[in-house]
């Protein structure tokens, strides 16, 4: 069975043949049809991430396939999958047989494909989370989203106008004015003390990711005479909100009420993969299928 395994923090990782997972109990067997790669990806394999498996790890936090083997669901169910320490704590879902923890899988819809089965937990519930668990979104306000040509900005624009918001991109070419009542930054780095310039006096601000870098600097003064509440999104320590939201977001998006872009890649292109989801303005998320 082929596997991506990476045997050194930051080296390209390499196919491989490895055996079969053996399953057994709590465990079941998955024929992988497609595996998102992703930043939380990319930040396990650069060593940098809190935890992280022993090397060499197969990485891979999601995926979607069908069912070989388990107890949870019978043989030949469509499923999608992530948590349970996926591609953190053990080997992940980059290789053509996964054996999955029962308690990360989730039944895919018919409508839905394997990439998009793969691809959609985390933008999807993180957009979600993070207007309605910690934004408390009201309909009515205006959301500035910086970043919304990505997948987690493109999919927060299409819930908070669900939602009854008025939506705007942030456009870091132009002044900005203090209308908003939220902020969702994707961005981070230098982006987002000219984003919190959007939002008005007593308004707040959810940040999501930092794609554009790891440090920002805000002036203090200016933040607390504007009273902005700052608000991370931690997702992992959301996990329970994140999963309870994946059923109904895996219906919008069979129904066609939210879109999603994918680019597919094979086992072999893992690497290229990677490469691709850390240039900027690229659009959706990336996938490897087997």
């Amino acid at each position: 069975m082929k596997a991506v395994r990476v045997h050194a923090w930051g080296e390209a990782p390499r196919v491989e043949d490895l055996p079969q997972p053996q399953g057994g109990a709590g465990r079941t067997l998955v024929r992988m049809h497609a595996a998102t790669v992703g930043h939380i990806d990319r930040t396990v394999w650069s060593g940098a991430f809190l935890r992280h498996p022993p090397l060499p790890y197969v990485p891979g936090v999601e995926a979607a396939g069908v069912v070989i083997s388990g107890e949870r669901f019978a043989p030949g169910t469509r499923v999608w999958m992530r948590g349970a320490g996926l591609g953190i704590a053990r080997d992940g879902t980059w290789r053509e047989c996964i054996e999955v923890p029962d308690d990360a899988l989730g039944a895919l819809p018919e409508g839905v494909s394997y990439a998009l089965g793969s691809a959609f937990f985390s933008p999807c519930t993180s957009a979600w989370v993070a207007l309605h668990e910690v934004a408390k979104l009201r309909a009515g306000e205006r959301v500035l989203v910086s970043g919304a040509s990505g997948a987690v900005g493109s999919i927060a624009v299409q819930l908070a106008r669900e939602a009854g918001a008025q939506v705007d991109a942030f456009d870091a070419a132009r002044e900005v004015q203090p209308e908003a009542d939220l902020l969702l930054d994707m961005v981070g780095g230098e982006v987002l003390p000219r984003a919190l310039r959007g939002v008005k006096p007593g308004g707040r601000a959810v940040l999501v990711g930092y794609a554009g870098g790891t440090e920002a600097r805000i002036d203090l003064p200016e933040l607390l005479q504007r009273d902005i509440a700052l608000l991370p999104l931690n997702i992992l320590r959301r996990e329970a909100a994140a999963r309870a939201a994946a059923p109904q977001l895996l219906q919008r998006i069979a129904d066609g009420k939210l879109q999603l872009a994918v680019r597919e890649f094979s086992l072999d292109q893992a690497h290229e993969a990677m490469q691709w989801i850390a240039t900027r303005g690229h659009g959706g998320r990336a996938v490897l299928t087997a």
